[in-house]
């Protein structure tokens, strides 16, 4: 995207710890060998602007003749900056917003020539600006499956001010020798123009690593040194005549660029012109261009070699067989090494020949001489379409997509082209390690050997079933992996099938089977295992207390960065099935949430209550179903002392029971600290406690027992920032006693919800040393020692939460205000906060700049601090902004906040991002969600519209966007009687015609992607 592009589309992430695929080695440049990659100055990048760019310096065209000046005006006219959205993940392509070039090929009807990496294999969504700057949407109408060029249309009669012209394509003029100048969109600039000259036409096609790479073509290598953004551009001569393509290029700096010869694309062109589809045929293999030295040493006979130099004078290498894909057309006929002679009985040496007769061959058969260890091999094989082993279709179902295995990633591997391929591992089928590379083998114990085997059998899954999945890695298919997942059909509940449609250059959507509702529950029979902890009897039988929770998101809410958090949660009420868990695991009620009981029953559950300061939450099952001895944890009445043995029992990273003796090594107060780049909940003005065991950094679920079996503190993971060097979350893992917890739970258990207040601060100790500096006097220093003999010490207000609309009274509590009493009661512990929970106001006797002052402060209500709605529109959540959101800020702009937006949405591509506050709609303020939907609704799908926006760091900007209902629905959810509804806007289901959920993408928040 603008300003913050790449070089090339990332590519997919390393899975537990196998190879990536290896490099394939350039015989003009050395360099990989054992399989190694190459170094770093001899790998490539595609040249688009994207995100991570990589910058290279640009290299100043030198001063140009008149001639080249006059040229060059006459090209530029022709040049678009191409601004685009890949929406979703899809093949080789992950969802993006970026830019690049292309230009005009047919002035007529409208065809812009740029690469194929550009409109991508899956759903495009862009527009072009011209030279003048006029803006016109762009569709795609052709991709070719394997080479590095694609066709889009636009609309002539949009351009209005310029008249057009295109440029004519004449591949036969590249030669060695010949200057030329890129005219493109080079790092994200309007224009810019860099000159060469061609030094090669016979290097192989660049080897880009995972992802989209071109092959089985000859590449043009010259000096120019293009950057992100010019994928695409034109490579002129000077008579103003398009003589390649723009593709890619070294990425160490060098002046290096390596272009696409034009006859595969002038073919193509002529195709569309005439209406006609474009053929392509293929025998599975990938050829690569090997020279005379090294096709002798695989065996080309000498008599052969001096055929071809008589054919070919010019030739200085052959065609030699690289990747034989199996279960192909040439599977078992040719093999790896074997050097091309002959097609159909003729002298080949040359790529653009080769496509030309496979092309003009789809079903019918070729015969190949070819020469294998010094013999003549002859096979007669049956070419194949190569359109039909490249997907044009998916289908989205339980929150993942999947189409049929591509060419592209067959060859990347060199395995069969089959099988069902998970494009977007998301929402049940969100495997761990990775986002892509996963082939389905089976659903259900039912075979998936295509995409219609697949749809036929999730079409008979019920809703919230778990089923058996089976499936392998592209990298890996010796390894089977076996997995159970929970289906979800009720908050992704359409199975959609999307399919290409290169008329009106947009996907189109029809829904497929409806979701069969969820069978009833059945009431299961298990007992728990009995661990044999030597010495440790209470410990052994308080294994009976804990359930394992599993919590599913189906919306990125309130700045989480975890679609999916497993732990465990200690049962306080076996009767009424009440689970008290950490809000590390379960953050917010929008969620699915299951137990597992006795390593055997699964039985759903449902929020009943979330703490806003402490960490915890209280979760409920239905206890009828459970036909187990599942044990009520007796919770301590007394705090429990530091330096006081106890039994430390956990659950590892395993899910694996751990005791231990051990003692209490510290009590001491403290905040959990703040995502500085993404507010999300965290625990504040808490008492943590801390043992002496190494085991406790190893569990973040578990509590401290007694002998007895008495609970005396929980054993929490508390989500942290996200650190800065290694970019993944912090968690601490802190001990809570349970006395604090029991005014609460006493209410819960009576089914009465607690309706907390709280004092909207944040506090931080302060010893006696600094209270006296700071004006307390004497004698409230003696009463604090009296109170509190082990710790001396009072609170000091460090933050406020931003103020209501109405702003603050006289009666509120400042930063740096030290609290002495609260209701008369002396506050030298942070248990002693807890009058706050049922009081409107509080006496307070604080002391400010060295004056004592009596204060009658209000606590605010906690109900309001949950997330109650969300609104999905053009791939950005918004809601309200959340409890840590008014911790961090001093004013809120607006009560619509965005929360995460879709990498390739409309709100990545303009710029919308997490943290930002919406404050209108082209001038119409939107000081909540109501006043949003309305206004946004007005506007009509596929035009642009201003949004006023203020970041969170109160700087403000205007924001233009174009709405995208096609791919990008507006959608909403909404808790309404304690239930969360899933709520379409529009006439057609989910949308109008779009995805359901959020899109495609990987959600991006400010600081983190998406996790497992």
């Amino acid at each position: 995207m603008a300003g913050n592009g790449s070089k090339r589309k990332t590519s997919p992430v390393n899975v537990m710890g196998r190879p990536s695929k290896i490099y394939k080695q350039d015989p003009y440049l050395g360099g990989a060998e054992n399989g190694q990659p190459p170094a770093e100055d001899e790998q490539y990048f595609m040249e688009m602007d994207g995100e991570d760019r990589i910058s290279l310096p640009p290299i100043a065209a030198t001063a140009d003749t008149a001639e080249w000046q006059a040229t060059i005006e006459k090209v530029v006219r022709n040049v678009v900056s191409i601004h685009f959205c890949q929406t979703c993940s899809f093949d080789t392509d992950a969802a993006i917003s970026s830019e690049a070039t292309g230009f005009v090929v047919d002035a007529e009807k409208g065809y812009i020539l740029t690469n194929r990496h550009v409109v991508g294999a899956g759903p495009f969504w862009g527009y072009c600006i011209f030279d003048n700057h006029e803006e016109c949407d762009v569709y795609p109408v052709y991709r070719d499956p394997v080479h590095d060029f694609g066709i889009l249309r636009f609309d002539p009669k949009a351009i209005k001010y310029m008249p057009l012209t295109a440029l004519t394509l004449k591949p036969d003029l590249a030669r060695v020798g010949v200057e030329i100048r890129v005219v493109g969109n080079d790092a994200g600039e309007k224009l810019s123009i860099l000159s060469g000259v061609i030094s090669r036409l016979d290097r192989n096609a660049p080897e880009y690593g995972e992802g989209y790479s071109d092959f089985n073509t000859n590449y043009i290598q010259a000096a120019a040194a293009a950057s992100g953004g010019s994928s695409g551009s034109p490579v002129v001569n000077l008579d103003g005549h398009a003589v390649a393509l723009q593709a890619g290029g070294r990425q160490d700096g060098a002046a290096t660029d390596y272009f696409l010869p034009l006859d595969r694309p002038l073919r193509a062109l002529e195709c569309i012109r005439r209406g006609e589809a474009v053929p392509r045929g293929t025998i599975q293999t990938q050829w690569v261009i090997k020279p005379f030295d090294e096709c002798r040493r695989l065996g080309l006979s000498s008599e052969w070699e001096a055929a071809i130099r008589k054919g070919f004078p010019k030739e200085t290498g052959m065609l030699v067989a690289e990747i034989v894909l199996p279960e192909g057309p040439a599977d078992q006929q040719l093999e790896e090494g074997d050097v091309l002679i002959k097609v159909n009985g003729e002298l080949l040496t040359q790529f653009v020949r080769l496509d030309s007769i496979l092309d003009t061959s789809v079903d019918k058969k070729v015969s190949l001489l070819v020469q294998r260890g010094g013999k003549d091999i002859e096979v007669e094989l049956q070419v194949g379409d190569l359109h039909a082993i490249t997907p044009d279709r998916f289908v989205t179902v339980a929150g993942g997509s999947f189409h049929n295995l591509s060419y592209q990633q067959a060859r990347l591997y060199a395995i069969p082209v089959k099988g069902v391929y998970v494009c977007e591992a998301a929402g049940s089928f969100k495997f761990e390690s990775t986002d892509s590379g996963w082939l389905i083998e089976s659903v259900d114990q039912k075979k998936t050997p295509n995409l219609d085997a697949f749809i036929e059998v999730m079409s008979k899954i019920r809703d919230r079933a778990r089923v058996v999945v089976t499936y392998k890695h592209v990298r890996d298919l010796h390894t089977l992996t076996t997995s159970i997942i929970y289906i979800d059909r009720h908050w992704s509940n359409k199975m959609r099938l999307a399919v290409r449609n290169d008329v009106t250059g947009v996907w189109d959507f029809t829904d497929l089977a409806e979701p069969l509702p969820a069978a009833p529950p059945v009431r299961c029979k298990a007992d728990f295992a009995r661990p044999d902890y030597v010495g440790h009897p209470a410990a052994a039988d308080i294994i009976r207390s804990f359930v394992r929770v599993s919590c599913t998101m189906p919306l990125k809410l309130d700045g989480f960065p975890r679609a999916r958090r497993v732990g465990f949660g200690l049962v306080i009420n076996a009767e009424k099935g009440l689970v008290l868990v950490s809000r590390g695991i379960v953050p917010f009620d929008l969620c699915d949430l299951s137990l597992t009981i006795a390593e055997s029953i699964i039985v759903e559950a449902k929020v009943v209550f979330l703490h806003p300061l402490a960490n915890y939450a209280v979760i409920q099952y239905d206890p009828s179903l459970v036909d187990a001895p599942v044990q009520s944890a007796k919770l301590a009445t007394e705090q429990i002392k530091q330096g006081a043995p106890t039994i430390f029992f956990g659950w590892n990273q395993n899910f694996r029971a751990v005791v231990t003796p051990t003692t209490v090594t510290d009590i001491t107060t403290v905040a959990i600290p703040s995502n500085v780049s993404g507010p999300r909940y965290r625990a504040i003005n808490l008492d943590a406690i801390t043992v002496d065991t190494g085991l406790s950094a190893q569990c973040g679920s578990g509590v401290l027992v007694r002998e007895d079996g008495t609970i005396e503190a929980l054993w929490l993971n508390y989500l942290g920032e996200r650190s800065p060097h290694s970019q993944k979350d912090v968690e601490y893992h802190l001990g809570l006693a349970t006395p604090t917890l029991l005014p609460t739970l006493s209410q819960i258990q009576s089914d009465i919800t607690p309706s907390l207040r709280i004092l909207n601060i944040e506090t931080n100790t302060v010893q006696m040393s600094q209270c006296r500096i700071m004006g307390v006097s004497e004698s409230w220093i003696s009463k604090v020692a009296e109170a509190n003999p082990s710790r001396h010490q009072l609170f000091m207000v460090r933050k406020i939460d931003c103020a209501p609309p109405s702003g603050y009274d006289d009666q509120s509590l400042h930063e740096g205000d030290i609290i002495l009493t609260l209701n008369d009661q002396l506050i030298t512990r942070v248990t002693e906060l807890d009058i706050m929970y049922d009081q409107e106001h509080l006496d307070a006797l604080i002391v400010r700049r060295g004056e004592e002052l009596r204060l009658r402060v209000p606590t605010i209500p906690t109900t309001d601090l949950n997330t109650t709605r969300a609104v999905i529109f053009c791939g950005a959540v918004l809601h309200a902004p959340h409890h840590a959101v008014r911790q961090q800020i001093s004013k809120l702009h607006s009560e619509v906040y965005v929360s995460v937006r879709t990498r390739g949405s409309p709100a990545y591509q303009y710029g919308l991002a997490p943290t930002n506050f919406i404050t209108a709609v082209n001038d119409a303020p939107t000081p909540s969600l109501t006043e949003f939907v309305r206004e946004v609704r007005k506007v009509d799908d596929n035009t642009y519209f201003r949004l006023r926006v203020v970041t969170f760091d109160n700087v403000p900007w205007v924001a233009t966007m174009k709405k995208c209902e096609h791919y990008f629905p507006t959608l909403e959810f909404v808790r309404e009687d304690g239930v969360w509804r899933k709520k379409a806007f529009g006439t057609e289901g989910d949308g109008v015609g779009g995805m359901g959920g959020v899109g495609g993408g990987v959600d991006e928040m400010t600081g983190m992607d998406e996790a497992g």
